[in-house]
């Protein structure tokens, strides 16, 4: 058995309902290691950090094949399951989104985000559609012979504000659950999302291990746990503040 197979089969077993494996995404090898040495059980990717790294703005706007070969550096910097924020799989078609499905896999990911959001566009690609481009990259993963982790993205909490998030949303993310788990999703991601009583919800509703993002208005770990969650992401959060702090410290010098 591939080193490959078997940390993808050690990253599906990491999520568990209640007790949730906490992802503190990173975007080059240098990040990923230094979250490997405080403990991490896996390394993951976010596609807004990665995109800042190497001077671009999110949304696909980085090259893939520059995406692709840092996911080929991380993979061979750390001796953990790693996992790439595909975005939209840089294309529409299903075919398009298979292809770069195989490629992650090829550089040594072991699973994937993968959302429902119109990459450049706007609104949500309709169910219909998303469904079939989740089946494309499930065949694809399966042809592999790679148990890589499809993570279902829904955007539909981050195009609402908090306040906006309401059962009627939850309605609709609960439908999009269901139809990409019946495509071969692993898991459903639905960041955005922070009201206690709509995650509750929405992990009882779906068999798919829910994952949040940790953003501000989000209750904590512990109680995230309580609630039903399976994973816990971190998304740009980790950048940001690196970011702000490395600005202020070389504030301090020049000033100084």
């Amino acid at each position: 058995m591939s080193k490959q197979i078997e940390q993808a089969k050690t990253f599906r077993a990491l999520h568990v309902k209640g007790d949730p494996v906490v992802l503190y995404n990173i975007w080059d090898p240098g990040s990923a290691k230094a979250v490997a040495a405080a403990g991490a059980k896996a390394i993951a990717t976010g596609s807004w950090p990665v995109a800042a790294a190497f001077g671009f703005a999110d949304g696909e706007k980085i090259p893939l094949d520059l995406a692709l070969d840092n996911i080929r550096r991380i993979v061979a910097a750390v001796d953990l399951p790693v996992t790439i924020d595909l975005e939209g799989g840089y294309g529409v078609e299903p075919a398009a989104v298979a292809a770069t499905a195989m490629r992650a896999l090829e550089a040594g990911a072991v699973g994937f985000n993968f959302e429902d959001q119109v990459v450049g566009g706007s609104g949500l690609h309709d169910i219909a559609v998303q469904v079939k481009r989740i089946a494309a990259i499930k065949e694809a993963v399966d042809a592999s012979g790679i148990p890589a982790y499809i993570n279902a993205r829904t955007d539909i909490f981050l195009k609402a504000k908090p306040d906006e998030h309401s059962p009627e949303l939850l309605d609709h993310a609960i439908e999009r659950a269901g139809a990409y788990e019946q495509a071969g999703a692993t898991g459903f991601f639905a960041p955005g999302l922070g009201d206690e009583r709509l995650i509750e919800k929405l992990c009882a509703a779906t068999a798919l291990p829910v994952n949040i993002i940790a953003l501000a208005h989000v209750p904590p770990r512990r109680r995230l746990a309580e609630l039903g969650v399976s994973r816990i992401s971190y998304g740009p959060v980790p950048y940001r503040k690196m970011a702000a702090w490395l600005e202020d410290q070389a504030r301090q010098a020049i000033s100084g």
